[in-house]
């Protein structure tokens, strides 16, 4: 991307403008963002759900005052939910007009002029993909890639390799700035070769304990120290336990607010039974860590 501020001269000082929206990157994640932004390539960032894929989008949405655009995939989308689509509602609303104008003895249709007229620019749906390309300067957020199918990331290795989609109708619409693209996987299968060769990788991973504990103070100013660690130890634990959905960090995050909205100073029995619903999201899971808090909260 093009004219964007110039603040991330160096992975270094990303970093430190991640920072201050929040994100704490770690060196790796950190060098990886510079080289793409820098290489103008997209970033395909795969990890456990948790890991902080989508919320880099955001933080990099922020840093640079570009619009983030999101494209959250799921099982059948296809080119027309990400792309474009015409709206048709307007389009016979605009034919009904012709016609009414037409019987009210105005000139006689054109068969070609009606046909152009519909397919005016006006009335284009512009979808995720097509607004960032309208769009200058954009983060574009392509949400759990791995939910797509095969053929959805054939369509997504032309728009990503030429920044640039052929509407037939219109022509050709080309990004002025290529947005920055940052796709997120959650590893639920395997994304082909064809799309990543187009990438930079990245692998997130769970925070360790002290970056767990800095990403508690940064989003909640005020936490107590003693809080903090318990409630990150805590998390760390849940993760190497045999959980159905270990949790992430933004889960850890709602513990701890949840903890200082009822009051709690330090995590107890009582206090981790009473918020466990901010961390576990599964009643298997809930029901098994309960008869296990005592062990938990004394590791």
């Amino acid at each position: 991307m093009t004219d964007r501020p110039n603040i991330a001269g160096s992975p270094v000082e990303l970093a430190a403008a991640l920072r201050s929206t929040g994100y704490l990157a770690d060196d790796g994640v950190a060098t990886a963002t510079f080289l793409a932004i820098q290489m103008n390539r997209p970033l395909f960032c795969e990890g456990e759900p948790g890991t902080g894929k989508t919320a880099l989008a955001h933080a990099l949405a922020e840093v640079f005052g570009a619009e983030l655009i999101r494209l959250q995939c799921h099982d059948g989308i296809d080119a027309s939910q990400a792309l474009y689509d015409w709206d048709f509602p307007r389009q016979l609303l605009h034919l009904r007009a012709l016609e009414a104008a037409a019987g009210a003895g105005a000139e006689r249709l054109d068969a070609d002029t009606v046909e152009a007229s519909l397919y005016d620019p006006r009335f284009l749906l512009a979808r995720p993909i097509l607004r960032a390309l309208q769009s200058s300067p954009s983060v574009l957020l392509i949400d759990e890639i791995d939910r797509a199918d095969d053929e959805f990331e054939a369509f997504l290795l032309e728009v990503l390799t030429e920044h640039a989609v052929t509407i037939p109708e219109v022509g050709e619409i080309r990004a002025k700035v290529p947005p920055l693209v940052v796709l997120t996987s959650n590893r639920t299968r395997e994304v082909h070769d064809a799309l990543k060769r187009r990438c930079l990788y990245l692998w997130l991973d769970h925070p360790d304990l002290q970056r767990e504990i800095e990403i508690l103070h940064s989003r909640l100013p005020g936490l107590p120290e003693r809080l903090a660690a318990q409630v990150a130890g805590a998390v760390q634990q849940l993760r190497r336990a045999d959980l159905l959905k270990p949790p992430g960090v933004a889960e850890t995050i709602d513990w701890a607010r949840a903890l200082q909205l009822v009051g709690a100073r330090h995590l107890d029995v009582d206090s981790a039974a009473a918020t466990l619903g901010a961390v576990l999201k599964y009643r298997e899971d809930a029901d098994r860590v309960r008869k296990q808090l005592d062990t938990l909260l004394a590791s």
